[in-house]
């Protein structure tokens, strides 16, 4: 099978497998995409938690991308992890010279098991130098909280706060909703032209370790080959509520979801 789009991927790795650059590269690669890498850093951690984190240096990373891009042109871009303002910077530096349009940028701040993945300063530069250069924001709520100040309870509140990421250069935000407290699981899709609420029923399970990065790589391969931002989302979270569902039960804590599933599109969202 002959892969339908490229994507770059920038992120950390997952010494388990189950999130970070691994959890996009098998997602990508079982939705038929071609995966590229570059490394942020090298995480040493299992389902029950992160025992180490280990930075790229920023110029290796910049040069990461800058040449695999130079060969290879991705048709899109995922970020995930990012540790510090300097990677930052040097992220920044280097997609000003690739020069791609789709890119998603899925803030990645705190682990699964509550271990903090970023520096306080590197928020700051995240949220006013990076965000406008992404075409779609996949926050989780405790993200969009750091982000923007606001302390979300319900739907209204988190259309409330990506409407403040608009302000700040975004074209396209995804609020997940999964650690709220309900029977059903709201993400909210917020553009200038739309909001659209996606309804999800809760599965059962502690097995969920990488859905954030499952998701925004989904994403990224819907809109790498040319579905509209609605589409892609809506797919994305369709693919990782079949990953979920499999519920590998892998490891003695938050297990992996299962990016090898097959997921067949019966019905639209709705409201």
């Amino acid at each position: 099978m002959k892969p339908k789009s490229k994507i770059l991927i920038i992120a950390g790795s997952d010494s388990s497998g189950g999130a970070g650059i691994q959890a996009d590269i098998k997602t990508i690669t079982a939705l038929g995409g071609y995966a590229m890498t570059a490394i942020t850093a090298v995480t040493a951690q299992n389902t029950k938690g992160v025992k180490s984190v280990i930075p790229i240096s920023p110029k290796e990373i910049e040069k990461q991308i800058y040449y695999t891009c130079n060969d290879i042109k991705p048709d899109a871009v995922k970020i995930g992890m990012l540790h510090s303002s300097k990677v930052i910077f040097s992220i920044i530096r280097a997609l000003n010279k690739i020069k791609i349009n789709k890119i998603v940028l899925d803030p990645v701040m705190v682990a699964k098991g509550g271990a903090k993945l970023i520096n306080n300063s590197a928020v700051g530069i995240l949220k006013y130098k990076l965000l406008k250069k992404a075409f779609l924001l996949t926050p989780n709520i405790p993200e969009t909280e750091v982000l923007t100040n606001i302390k979300i309870k319900n739907t209204d509140n988190m259309i409330e706060a990506a409407k403040i990421l608009l302000d700040l250069g975004v074209k396209n935000i995804l609020v997940k909703g999964g650690h709220k407290n309900s029977k059903h699981i709201e993400d909210v899709l917020v553009n200038e032209k739309e909001i659209k609420v996606f309804k999800s029923q809760r599965i059962k399970t502690k097995n969920t370790h990488g859905t954030g990065c499952t998701l925004s790589s989904a994403i990224t391969m819907f809109l790498s080959c040319g579905k509209p931002i609605k589409k892609s989302c809506e797919l994305g979270i369709k693919y990782v509520n079949q990953a979920i569902r499999s519920n590998l039960n892998y490891g003695k804590g938050h297990g992996p979801i299962n990016h090898l599933n097959s997921f067949k599109i019966d019905k639209i969202f709705k409201l």
